[in-house]
């Protein structure tokens, strides 16, 4: 069977399986994903005999996305930054606003250690690994299976500087090494939802991420409480806390870091949206 002639039978497979898949260019999507190729390399390449292992790959995609899975989950891999990372429910999908942390990060300064708190499929510790000049990075993750899915990506990167993942609830894999005021960066994209929350989120997230990884207490707020509380014992004199927050919390995080003693400043993600917290110990 010809590429085109996949496409275009799955293309209207799709069509009909869900409203949210009229589109018919998500089949040449997913078969650019699951081949390794560009979009527009789909349609170059139309009368060649595809590879069977690339269509069993793409009908298995094909298959997921009609049952509701996130396109990331189905072709098993997603772009952040620089990066192609190894993706799967074991740890939650990176999202565009995180490259902007990451961002943020590297301009403050890329020296000494650094740890990625609840670091999932490691995304932000690999592109600080690669993009920066850290002597250390460590990355934490509470779960098992996400801990097993970023050391599966630590591999397959190899970065310049190597990543080191630990596994623990927030912050106590360094506190229990002793590595207090070591630390130039930590940096985490903590979940911050109400179980209220989460459950009104769309059924494409609700149903498929990881609940941890997205829902913190009664406020939302209990995992950011915790690396406020603790990150200043681990950091060195004009050290860095770097967050992702909810926008929608912006002013209770300013006002909570506040009360932890620390210098917080909210800014602002590609949309517009207070979506970081960078923050310094006061003195």
């Amino acid at each position: 069977m010809s590429e085109v002639r996949v496409l275009r039978r799955i293309a209207d497979e799709l069509s009909r399986a869900s409203g949210s898949l009229e589109d018919p260019n998500e089949a040449t999507a997913l078969w650019a994903a699951v081949a390794g190729i560009k979009p527009a390399e789909v349609w170059l390449k139309r009368e060649t005999e595809p590879a069977p292992d690339v269509v069993k790959r793409f009908w298995k995609a094909v298959e997921q996305r009609q049952r509701g899975v996130p396109f990331a989950y189905a072709v098993g891999h997603v772009g952040f930054r620089t990066l192609e990372l190894a993706i799967d429910p074991r740890a939650l999908i990176p999202r565009p606003e995180t490259e902007g942390l990451v961002e943020l990060v590297l301009k403050h300064g890329t020296r000494g250690w650094v740890a990625d708190i609840g670091t999932g499929s490691g995304c932000i510790a690999l592109a600080l690994a690669t993009e920066g000049d850290f002597e250390r990075v460590i990355g934490v993750e509470r779960s098992p299976a996400a801990a097993a899915l970023a050391r599966e990506n630590v591999a397959r990167i190899a970065p310049k500087t190597p990543v080191e993942i630990r596994e623990g609830n927030l912050l106590a894999p360094l506190v229990d090494k002793g590595e207090r005021g070591a630390y130039r960066i930590i940096v985490a994209n903590p979940p911050y939802l109400t179980e209220r929350e989460f459950m009104e989120l769309d059924a494409s997230v609700r149903e498929f991420e990881p609940r941890e990884a997205l829902v913190s207490g009664a406020s939302g707020l209990d995992a950011t409480r915790g690396l406020f509380a603790g990150a200043g014992g681990l950091l060195e004199p004009g050290g860095l806390l770097a967050l992702e927050i909810d926008m929608q919390r912006a002013d209770a995080v300013r006002a909570l870091g506040r009360d932890y003693g620390w210098d917080v400043a909210i800014h602002d993600d590609i949309f517009g949206c207070s979506r970081y917290a960078l923050s310094i110990k006061e003195d």
